[in-house]
């Protein structure tokens, strides 16, 4: 396969899984650990007038969704790249660090979620995307020999 194509597929791949992952764990929380009593969390409004009954208990899912969705697809990036794979981890670490703050600005949360948030769950999780997937293929390399 052409490495350009297969670079515009790591992207493609890397932000479909990455989003897919994100989504499972968002729509996974509320079963897992169920909001406050009569707060629909798929309304911002609702959100937004019963932020304060949230306990960091209910940031768990959250982040978990943002940092593993972030971590999922920067390996999916790397191990499908056909060059700068680490490049193309970090592109998708960006990628979803621009949505973490763009739902920052909109989804009400605490100021100390937000920067947890921002600043653990996307670049450092595109890093060790590309450490694993360096590791993976590294591994993958020496079993074929």
């Amino acid at each position: 396969m052409n490495s350009i194509l297969r670079n515009i597929l790591a992207i493609v791949a890397g932000l479909v899984v990455g989003s897919v992952v994100n989504m499972a764990l968002v729509m996974a929380s509320p079963r897992v650990i169920p909001p406050p009593a009569g707060v629909d969390v798929s309304n911002v409004e609702s959100l937004r007038a019963s932020i304060h009954l949230f306990e960091p208990k209910h940031f768990v899912f959250p982040f978990l969704a943002h940092a593993l969705g972030t971590l999922a697809g920067a390996l999916t990036a790397f191990l499908v790249a056909a060059s700068h794979r680490t490049t193309f981890a970090f592109a998708i670490g960006a990628v979803f660090l621009a949505g973490g703050i763009a739902a920052a600005t909109m989804i009400p949360a605490p100021v100390w979620f937000i920067v947890l948030d921002l600043v653990a769950a996307y670049i450092p999780m595109a890093w060790l995307g590309g450490q694993v997937g360096r590791r993976l293929v590294r591994g993958a390399g020496s079993r074929a020999v």
